[in-house]
């Protein structure tokens, strides 16, 4: 199986931080949606969702991490 090229890497590369900006942008929106509508149904359901939020922030931001870390270890 061939090593795959730099031009593939740097897809990749670009890819897993695409994904995590938006893992953690979906994150925030589900943390900051109930303080914006607070008393409509949706702001209750999405209060009711926060560990969904915090998981997704945290995973988006593992995504990130990752891909700097790939990035800055050269």
């Amino acid at each position: 199986m061939p090593l795959p090229s730099a031009p593939q890497k740097s897809k990749a590369r670009n890819e897993i931080l695409i994904k995590g900006m938006t893992i953690a942008l979906i994150g925030l929106i589900i943390l900051l949606a109930p303080i914006f509508k607070p008393e409509s149904g949706i702001g209750q359901l999405f209060a009711q969702s926060y560990l969904v939020g915090w998981f997704a922030l945290v995973l988006g931001l593992a995504f990130v991490g990752q891909y700097l870390l790939t990035r800055f270890r050269k």
